[in-house]
């Protein structure tokens, strides 16, 4: 809560990256640094904490894969 602590560096941001075609429920939060693949589903209300694959429906808190989409051509 101390202004002059936070403004020494102790907490920071990174980016996250979200992939092409992803979807994202209502209330996902994603931590920072966390990167999600391309064409992956999260379902709603999940905290995603670690990296998310390409093609995969991840769900929960935290946020785990369930299955994977197989892709039609």
């Amino acid at each position: 809560m101390d202004v002059k602590q936070r403004n020494e560096g102790l907490e920071y941001a990174r980016p996250i990256k979200v992939g092409d075609n992803v979807w994202l429920g209502g209330n996902v939060v994603v931590l920072p640094g966390v990167s999600i693949g391309n064409n992956s589903v999260i379902g709603a209300g999940s905290v995603v904490t670690k990296d998310i694959p390409d093609n995969v429906v991840a769900v929960g808190n935290p946020c785990t894969v369930v299955k994977s989409i197989i892709q039609e051509n």
